[in-house]
Parts: C-alpha cells; sequence; structure tokens
C-alpha cells in the first residue's frame, strides 16, 4: 500500500482515475480547505470510502519530531504539513506517492517516495 500525497490525490480527483492507497489526515484536510462549503460534507464522504485515512498517533509525531529537529539542525525549513505527511509514512512503512520533488530530500531520513507526473 502507498501514502498518497496531497499533489497526487488532487490529481487523481481532476483527471477522475483512482489508486487504492491510503492518505494522511493532513491531506484530507488540505483537500477539503479548497472545496466549496456546500460540497465539503459529500467530497469528505467520498474520500474517506475510497482511501484508509491515517491519523496523528504517537509515532507519527514522534517521527515528525525527529524529521523537525534533523532538518532544524542544518539550518534548513520542511513545511509542517509536508513534516506530517513524511512521517505518516515512515511510521507505517509506506511509499509516499507525490508529485513534489522535495519530499526527495527526506529520502536520507527514511522516506520512501515515488514520483508521478
Amino acid at each position: 500500500m502507498k501514502l498518497i500525497d496531497t499533489s497526487s490525490l488532487i490529481d487523481m480527483l481532476r483527471k477522475k482515475s483512482y489508486e487504492a492507497g491510503a492518505i494522511s489526515v493532513i491531506t484530507l484536510i488540505e483537500v477539503l480547505r479548497g472545496i466549496r462549503a456546500e460540497k465539503r460534507s459529500r467530497v469528505k464522504k467520498l474520500i474517506e470510502e475510497s482511501f484508509e485515512v491515517l491519523n496523528l498517533d504517537n509515532e507519527v509525531i514522534e517521527t515528525y519530531c525527529n524529521l523537525y529537529n534533523a532538518f532544524k539542525e542544518k539550518g534548513e525549513m520542511v513545511p509542517d504539513a509536508d513534516l506530517l505527511i513524511a512521517s505518516t509514512a515512515i511510521s507505517h512503512g509506506l511509499v509516499l506517492k507525490t508529485r513534489d520533488k522535495h519530499f526527495n530530500k527526506l529520502k536520507p531520513l527514511g522516506l520512501e517516495v515515488e514520483l508521478s507526473s
């Protein structure tokens, strides 16, 4: 199973295509905030029926803190949402499917990435 990143999920929605996998609760939030209020609950239900939604548990939070500290020590910052999504993939042993190449800089810290086009 793969963890589908926000960019890949949005791409699937636009193309009306589907690939089985899981998503982070962060991805669910990022997608829903861009949906008009009158459609939001219907889209949320569709996404939750189509993908396993992985929440922020203790292991994800601990992984996030380790990633955050690793980048802070280097003087680099990665957006919290991206670190939380990457932490979800790492802690669940999932490959992250994304369109965003910036996730590649997390590979040395244990993230497996599959770039989609």
